[in-house]
């Protein structure tokens, strides 16, 4: 976009299962995938590591939190016990990054089961609120909100970046 060089971004996705649609899944496997997102115009190359599954026993691996810059914290709107770890895995991010807060998105999954709802938005809200993120529900099966996921998490990391951590100067390098 207008000569200007990729932004790349590394986002973890964490939490119960997100981003895609499938009947069945393995909860331990992680999967990794590349994604181009635009956001206020500028084009951000986005390395997605998503966990599959965790939970409140799982150690927060050092791949989840080095290099990072901004997480997706899945729960589904079905599971009441998906949506109190949340707070859990916020917290072990932020011990294991030894900071006071992180740039996280919420996501509530499977919005289509609206009705096997378990988890009230305004519960989803106020979590929000506390730990200053944005939140939103989403459908993969039905393709609401998913990519929309991507660019509020982008949002989340250039509005916490500050000013002296902006993108470094591509550098030149002359060979003779």
């Amino acid at each position: 976009m207008s000569g200007n060089p990729l932004k790349k971004r590394k986002i973890a996705v964490l939490g119960s299962r997100s981003n895609h649609f499938q009947d069945s899944y393995y909860p331990t496997i992680e999967s990794t995938f590349a994604k181009s997102v635009v956001y206020k115009g500028v084009e951000y190359d986005c390395h997605i590591i998503d966990t599959a599954g965790q939970d409140e026993y799982s150690p927060i691996n050092a791949q989840y939190a080095i290099g990072i810059h901004g997480y997706v914290l899945v729960y589904s709107i079905t599971s009441r016990n998906s949506f109190n770890m949340i707070q859990i895995v916020y917290d072990k991010i932020v011990d294991f990054c030894g900071v006071s807060k992180v740039p996280c998105v919420i996501v509530g999954s499977k919005s289509d089961l609206s009705i096997s709802r378990q988890v009230d938005s305004k519960d989803v809200e106020t979590l929000a609120k506390q730990i200053d993120c944005a939140w939103i529900e989403t459908s993969a099966k039905n393709n609401i909100n998913v990519g929309k996921v991507f660019e509020l998490c982008l949002q989340e990391i250039e509005r916490m970046q500050a000013p002296h951590q902006s993108e470094p100067q591509a550098k030149s390098c002359v060979v003779m």
